[in-house]
């Protein structure tokens, strides 16, 4: 009597390769900073992932940027316009928003209920105020842009994630052991984070002319964006008295959306000087 056949072996499970610490960090990023697919085969690192912070915004914003291409002309501009700002909340997964409308609650509670409030999950008047004026102020502000909006939306989300560099770097965590200590924790310096930056803007500055077609003016515009990543944080610390993982969002979505906004006046008084 013959021997019934061998099972096949059972295939072995895949094994994540030891990656470069860089682009273990790049993976954590991708997974914290957004709500898409995991990369396969790389296991993530959590430790210095603000740094490619920007790297994932110009992701974002690019995918905006072709949303907006992809309806221009076949939806009126207010539904363009909602309809982008809706996907960059869910492409973020919300979570820099959540961190704003938290910030806009301590404020408002004052110095000696700052932290109670900031880290109560029920959203307060404040709150809400802060994440309707925030929608309002992007909203005209590519609405304003017109045919510069794509590429505004990619500079806005690069430039706004180099505020929380700029306020990991110049103010103390305010909660021990808060969820985003961990950035301070693995902190190298702001001349050693911002490398990953310099890195994209030599790749970003060249290839803005050539997207929409024009010369120096998106350069110029898209630089001036630049402004709000290092007001915001500053203003926001001194202010608070430090940072946390709520204000380390906020100061994402104010810069984003204050982002657009001088980029929006600046296209503004280039077209009508007088």
């Amino acid at each position: 009597m013959s021997q019934p056949p061998l099972p096949p072996p059972a295939p072995e499970p895949v094994r994540k390769r030891q990656a470069p610490g860089w682009l273990q960090d790049l993976t954590g990023a991708w997974i914290f900073y957004t709500v898409l697919p995991a990369w396969p085969g790389i296991a993530p690192r959590f430790e210095r992932i603000a740094r490619f912070a920007p790297w994932i915004g110009a992701v974002l914003g690019a995918l905006q940027a072709l949303l907006w291409w992809g309806l221009e002309g076949h939806v009126p501009v207010l539904t363009q316009v909602c309809l982008v700002q809706a996907a960059g909340l869910w492409l973020s997964g919300g979570l820099h928003m959540d961190g704003a409308m938290d910030t806009a609650d301590g404020l408002a509670a004052g110095r000696e209920r700052l932290l109670e409030a900031m880290a109560d999950s029920r959203v307060g008047a404040s709150g809400v105020q802060a994440l309707v004026v925030v929608l309002l102020l992007r909203a005209g502000a590519l609405a304003a842009l017109g045919p510069l909006a794509p590429l505004a939306l990619v500079w806005a989300a690069v430039w706004s994630r180099v505020a929380p560099l700029v306020a990991m770097a110049h103010f103390p965590y305010l909660r021990e052991r808060g969820s985003a200590a961990f950035h301070r924790r693995h902190w190298a310096g702001l001349a050693v984070e911002l490398r990953p930056t310099l890195l994209l803007l030599a790749t970003l500055l060249p290839l803005s002319p050539w997207l929409v077609g024009r010369a120096a003016l998106p350069v110029a515009i898209g630089v001036l964006g630049c402004l709000p990543a290092i007001g915001v944080p500053l203003w926001l610390g001194r202010r608070l008295g430090g940072h946390s993982g709520d204000s380390y969002g906020a100061c994402v979505e104010w810069g984003e959306s204050l982002a657009l906004l001088v980029m929006a006046l600046a296209l503004r008084l280039v077209s009508d000087p007088a």
